[in-house]
Formats: C-alpha cells, structure tokens, sequence
C-alpha cells in the first residue's frame, strides 16, 4: 500500500531511464493500492477515490469532491464485514411502503457466508414463529353470508399462527361449499361436493410466496387429513372455524363469536321422548364430527318415578350413575310421578358427536341443541 511521491511521469527532458522507471514505478504501486496512507494523497483531485489506513483494523475509502474526503465504506480487514456509509440516510431518504407483503426482502449480512444477502419478510416471519410463543388464532370469525347463507361463508381477516409459521389475510374472505377450491372469493372445498349432514373444517392456508393468508373448506378433522391436490403452492396451517350442513346440504345457520362460541339461529331438537333408564346410553348430537365439541344443551325428562333425576355427561367420565346416590344429576329431580324435570348444562362430547344419557328411573328425555364451543386457540 502507498501513495506516490509524485504522481505522474516526466513530462520535459531530459529524463533518465531509472527517473521514468522510478516515477512510473510509484504511481502505478499508488493505483494499485488505491492511494493507500493515512490521510488523503497530496496529488489528489476532484473524484480521487483512495483509502485511508489510518484506523487499525479497517480499511476506509473515501472519495475526494475537491473540497472535502467523503466516506463510501469501511472494511473490516479482520472479519470482511463491510459497512456502507450513508445507508441509513438513504433508507430513511427512500419512499415508504405502508403495507409491505411477504415477497418484499430486507438486506442482512450472512454470518456463515460472510456476505451480504437478501431475506424475504415471509422467511423472516417463519424464522421468527418459534421465538413468538404459542400457536394462536386472531380474528378470522367465521359467519353464512348474509345474502346467501345457506351456501357461502364469510371468514374475517385473520392473523394465524401454527406449525412454526404465521399467515395474514388482507380481508374478508368469501367461500362456496357448493365448488371446489379457488383462491379468493370462490369455491372453498378441497375435494369433493357439498353434503348433508356433514362437518365442514375451515382451515387457515399460508401462501408459501408471501405468507398471505386464505383458507379452504374440509370435512377432514385433521390438518394432515386436508386434500392437498388444490392447494399447490399453500401451506395448511389449522382449523379457525367448522360449519355444519343439515339434511338438505345447506349450511345450518348460526353466529360465531371470539370465544369460538357457535350458537344455532334455530335451535336443534337433538333427542325428543328418546327412552332413558338406569342403563348409561350413547345420544348422538348435532355437533361436528371427529372433534370434541362442549355441547350447549337444555334438557326435559319425565318419568313415572318421583324424586328421579337424570344426567347428560361426557363420555370420557365412563359411566355413571344418576342420582343422590351416584354421580348426581343435571336434569332437576322429578318430585311428582309422571310429572317432568328440566335442566341445562355445556357438555363436552366425543370425537363421535355423543354424550351419554343415565336416569335414576325410566322415562322419557327431550334435548335441544342450542350450538357448541369449538376451541381453536383464538386470542381475540
């Protein structure tokens, strides 16, 4: 590294051999070593670029206007690291972009390659999932459209994050469960047609481009069980939502709130005078299917027995027996043979769509549904 004495050749003789070959000798070693010294070459001009080593460690190159030595970048001559001045200036010069999407890159510096690369936001936001706690669902509320309820439903934007990854959808999202899935407002699922009776998952999909949020419609109970043959390009990220459809294959209308509470616009009949006695039974419900659901019921029993109660359970309790002497009761206690007794209570069910039904005394049970709670980590 070095600056030349005199940075230039002879330009009147005469001139020696040696004197031409010295003066071109250190010049070119200048050029070479980019005017290398600790400070500024006396010879420099207006665009002279040169490199101060003034400071142990680094290597600094500046470029001269004429009046003033103007910093470009500092090497790190022990790590390679380069550092570009005026970066942050010109950062915070550039034009701001208030809705970034996960194609959009930043610039970070690659500890192992030892170079500069980009990251694109939707990489950032997979790295970063891990370190944001537990898997959650935000906003996404699931609703039948009000112009056409019993066939599409509206999902709200949505914020969700599982399987170590975060998707984001801009806005509402409209889906069809009589057409087989499409990006956007259109048909929602994976497979298959629309049925009676059947249990319609709504999952959370993250595009892998972008990490932009959609979502597609399954009867499957688990993300694994989700046909993927229409998701190219997406990720299946968890269940935000579930639907159901009654014997016409039309969307069995209800409202959703953020505690992932369902409630029926009309309420179901689930069990009407079914036989119940001291013998513990399965009682099928409308609830969805391959989860467990806590079941909103309200029940009415009678029997010809006085003082008998009966109780609505959950089938992992096993079996039990209703009444003072067992597991209690539920459904009141009938204090006039023949007369009734009421009662109500939230139930868990099995991944079945069952609870089971036990009384102290045969009769008769009534069950109305009123909906269900369907947990799907929402935080809000």
């Amino acid at each position: 590294m070095s600056q030349a004495t005199t940075f230039s050749v002879p330009t009147t003789g005469p001139a020696t051999p040696s004197l031409m070959a010295s003066r071109m000798d250190d010049s070119l070693k200048a050029l070479l070593s980019g005017h290398s010294g600790a400070s500024r070459p006396a010879y420099a001009v207006a665009g002279t670029c040169w490199v101060s080593t003034a400071t142990a460690g680094q290597l600094k190159l500046y470029l001269y206007d004429g009046g003033s030595d103007r910093l470009l970048m500092v090497l790190d001559t022990a790590t390679g690291a380069i550092t570009f001045s005026g970066l942050g200036t010109a950062i915070n010069a550039a034009t701001a972009k208030t809705a970034p999407t996960g194609a959009d890159k930043l610039g970070i510096w690659d500890s192992v390659a030892g170079d500069t690369k980009s990251l694109a936001l939707t990489d950032l936001s997979t790295w970063l999932a891990p370190l944001l706690g537990p898997d959650f669902v935000q906003g996404g509320l699931v609703l039948p459209n009000a112009s056409t309820p019993l066939t599409h439903l509206d999902i709200a934007a949505f914020k969700v994050k599982a399987l170590s990854k975060v998707a984001i959808s801009a806005g509402t999202l409209t889906k069809n469960i009589n057409g087989t899935w499409v990006a956007g407002n259109a048909g929602g699922l994976d497979t298959g047609v629309k049925a009676a009776g059947a249990t319609y998952f709504v999952y959370a999909l993250r595009k892998q481009s972008d990490g932009s949020g959609e979502v597609v419609l399954s009867t499957s109970a688990t993300v694994t069980g989700v046909s993927l043959s229409l998701l190219s390009g997406y990720d299946v990220l968890a269940p935000i939502g579930v639907a159901l459809t009654d014997g016409s294959s039309n969307i069995r209308e209800f409202i959703m709130n953020a505690q992932d509470e369902y409630t029926f616009t009309t309420s179901v009949n689930d069990a009407a005078n079914v036989a119940i006695s001291a013998t513990s039974a399965l009682l099928a419900l409308t609830v969805p299917n391959g989860v467990k659901v806590k079941a909103k019921l309200r029940f009415y029993y009678s029997a010809s027995a006085t003082t008998a109660s009966a109780l609505i359970h959950d089938p992992a309790q096993g079996t039990l027996v209703a009444g003072l002497g067992g597991a209690g009761g539920n459904v009141g206690a009938i204090q006039v043979a023949s007369n009734y007794a009421v009662g109500s209570g939230n139930v868990w069910t099995n991944t079945s769509k069952q609870v089971r039904q036990v009384a102290g005394a045969s009769g008769g049970l009534w069950v109305w549904n009123d909906g269900f709670f369907f947990p799907c980590k929402r935080n809000g």
